[in-house]
């Protein structure tokens, strides 16, 4: 695979003449399918793990690389490590520098993609792959971006299945319990509650112009991908990376 240098960019994506819904196929190489990978610095549960190796290369590698192979035409690292800033990528990747207001604690990810969006030019189908979810497959972007584009959802989000007692949950307010959707739930054997999924930050789809005009993900016209636990695996503590090594190399045992 051909390897450029990276370096800091302010430039304007060109989108090429492919359109989605012209005939060509998610596996193909799409410019009109824009990826972003945010990484940053300042990880608090395990620092340095956007860069720490995972299988010979560096975590936030593993979403770049998924990312090529599903057929995405150009693929953006927003970050503010020099390291990647420094290294070596594929043709198709760009890396968008952080100013420091966008690399701190408190900085939203809508504030990152607003960033990078502004830079980029006419349409295109954004896809937010978090590199901190290694284990996620080319064929589960690739069905994610399918389902999206022939939906009227305004944001696919993918989501695995989280606890039902969740239902039973929610929130004090000036002491009054407030619950979470509904205090029947509150007071329902967990077996009698409806399934309940969770965001797992593995894969975000969403039009630039939509994203452009809001300046945010929320929605009510949110299209949920379901995704098993073990590629659903999120890293942010040293065990997390351990069990993401064991499955990756086909040591971990699948539910």
């Amino acid at each position: 695979m051909t390897t450029t240098r990276a370096a800091c960019t302010s430039g304007a994506w060109k989108p090429g003449v492919v359109a989605l819904g012209s005939g060509c196929t998610v596996g193909d190489v799409n410019p009109q399918l824009v990826g972003v990978v945010p990484v940053r610095a300042g990880s608090k549960g395990l620092p340095g793990k956007n860069t720490r190796s995972l299988q010979g290369k560096p975590l936030y590698r593993h979403a770049v690389d998924v990312a090529l192979d599903a057929g995405l035409g150009e693929v953006w690292i927003t970050t503010d490590i020099e390291e990647i800033i420094s290294a070596p990528l594929p043709s198709r990747v760009r890396v968008r520098c952080r100013p420091p207001r966008l690399a701190a604690d408190h900085t939203t990810m809508a504030e990152v993609l607003g960033d990078l969006v502004d830079v980029l030019e006419g349409p295109a189908t954004m896809v937010l792959l978090q590199a901190t979810t290694p284990i996620r497959q080319p064929g589960q972007v690739e069905d994610a971006v399918a389902r999206f584009v022939t939906s009227d959802a305004e944001l696919l989000m993918s989501v695995v299945a989280a606890p039902r007692e969740s239902l039973k949950w929610g929130t004090v307010e000036d002491g009054w319990f407030s619950p979470m959707r509904s205090a029947d739930h509150t007071f329902a054997n967990r077996q009698d509650l409806p399934d309940v999924v969770k965001p797992n930050g593995a894969i975000y789809v969403f039009d630039a112009d939509w994203f452009r005009a809001r300046r945010t993900l929320a929605s009510d016209r949110i299209l949920a991908f379901e995704m098993d636990a073990e590629t659903s695996i999120d890293i942010d503590t040293i065990s997390d990376f351990e069990r993401a090594e064991q499955l990756l190399d086909g040591e971990g045992e699948r539910q």
